[in-house]
């Protein structure tokens, strides 16, 4: 693997047809006492050795991911998308094959990496930074803005074994974002404290995107995926099933997915879940929380006559596509709603619907808003679904946006409200007034 300073190729990561193989125990393990153990070294008895196995994880990877992009990677769970993390970041060497990574990467991945448990918060930003390349003066030069964006106060001299696992992510995420990167590579992992807290990594995350750096993000928030990145890659059983714009990657996702359960289900055989119920928030950048016993896989905003788009004007309307999946029998019926929010958290609209019979193994639901009249700017979604004795399956705020821009100027405010400037009195007794300077409407 080549990594370092920035090359003059436009490509951030390049990888050229590499492997990982993990070799499986050899030696068949059998419970033993110490009085065995004593005998069959006397008695020069080997232990039982069975043929050596091997996992092929990765199968051939050949990738580019251009300098500046975000490039979300998914797939089923097993296919190889966290050891391709791993691999990039130089934790893992590829079995064969070459990565070439041009410019300093930094990395989130899963709770505790990167961290030493016995030292301090500040020593492991010191040690961090020195991994990554940095001066002991540059390090200096940022840890006091490190800790204010991680807001652990007089926690960052305690030893880093004694944090929450929020104030863990938290730490991580300001040094991971801090240290002058020019490659952010991200495993799902972050659910990064509170709601204030999520808004400033959310601010962090998009100022990060708009600089031109690179960011590699692994998730199961196809809405993340379609919504925030540039490109988008399939990883199926060890190699790039698909690769290209994230709307079409996803779309061919869910058909194949759908396609295999069905087959499966017409062979009698289990179906295998494409994406597990998640233990924890999955949702990088951004909010999300969940049983998910129950997903929002996608959430794709279209105008409301289904064309796709990004900006929208007040006549366009909105169209809220929710692509759901459920992961345990019998669930029952369950609620949705939807939310527009401004992005200070200013609540806008919000609607829910009741499914009222149980819900299907997937489906999708839609709500149509005929126009927008809300003023030029950017505006945030929440969509959630819950169940009727209120279990949350699955609650995401703020991982999609829109922008509304286009409608009549002139006016501020929340709300876009029909108006027209006008005079009274005699014709020119306006103009006739002192001081008035000209005006328009």
């Amino acid at each position: 693997m080549k990594a370092g300073t920035v090359a003059s190729t436009s490509d951030a990561i390049i990888l050229r047809g590499v492997t990982k193989r993990f070799r499986k125990r050899t030696i068949r393990r059998e419970y033993s006492t110490l009085k065995s153990e004593l005998v069959n070294f006397l008695l020069r008895r080997k232990q039982r050795e069975v043929p050596t196995h091997y996992l092929d994880v990765l199968k051939g990877i050949d990738l580019t991911i251009p300098r500046g992009k975000t490039v979300g990677i998914i797939g089923r769970n097993g296919s190889g998308k966290s050891t391709l993390l791993k691999l990039i970041n130089g934790i893992y060497p590829p079995t064969s094959g070459t990565i070439e990574v041009n410019g300093r990467i930094s990395a989130l991945l899963e709770l505790g990496a990167g961290f030493h448990p016995d030292f301090s918060g500040r020593e492991n930003i010191t040690i961090n930074g020195i991994i990554l390349g940095m001066t002991r003066a540059q390090i200096r030069e940022r840890t006091d803005e490190i800790i204010a964006f991680s807001e652990l106060g007089d926690f960052i001299d305690e030893p880093v074994r004694t944090y929450s696992s929020g104030m863990y992510m938290r730490l991580a995420f300001a040094v991971a974002t801090h240290v002058d990167p020019d490659i952010l590579v991200i495993d799902e992992i972050l659910a990064v404290g509170d709601e204030h807290f999520s808004k400033k990594s959310l601010a962090k995350m998009n100022e990060f995107k708009k600089s031109g750096r690179t960011i590699v993000l692994v998730t199961h928030a196809l809405g993340t995926v379609e919504s925030w990145c540039d490109l988008a890659v399939w990883l199926d059983g060890g190699r790039v099933r698909d690769m290209g714009d994230p709307r079409k990657v996803v779309e061919h996702y869910h058909r194949v997915i759908t396609e295999e359960d069905a087959a499966r289900a017409a062979e009698g055989a289990p179906s295998l879940p494409p994406a597990q119920p998640r233990s924890g928030p999955p949702a990088i950048p951004g909010r999300r929380s969940g049983t998910f016993r129950a997903e929002l896989h996608s959430v794709t905003l279209t105008r409301k006559d289904g064309h796709a788009a990004s900006t929208f004007t007040p006549e366009d309307g909105l169209r809220i596509t929710l692509g759901f999946e459920t992961f345990a029998d019998s669930l029952g019926p369950a609620i949705f709603h939807a939310v527009i929010r401004r992005l200070d958290g200013t609540e806008l609209w919000r609607s829910e619907v009741d499914s009222v019979t149980a819900l299907p193994r997937r489906g999708e639901l839609h709500v149509t808003i005929e126009s927008l009249p809300i003023t030029d700017g950017q505006y945030a979604v929440e969509v959630g679904m819950k169940s009727h004795d209120g279990e949350v399956f699955d609650l995401q705020n703020g991982l999609t946006t829109f922008t509304v821009a286009g409608g009549p100027g002139g006016s501020h405010g929340l709300i876009r409200m029909p108006f027209r400037w006008s005079t009274s009195g005699a014709p020119g007794e306006l103009a006739q007034l002192d001081n008035v300077v000209p005006f328009r409407r």
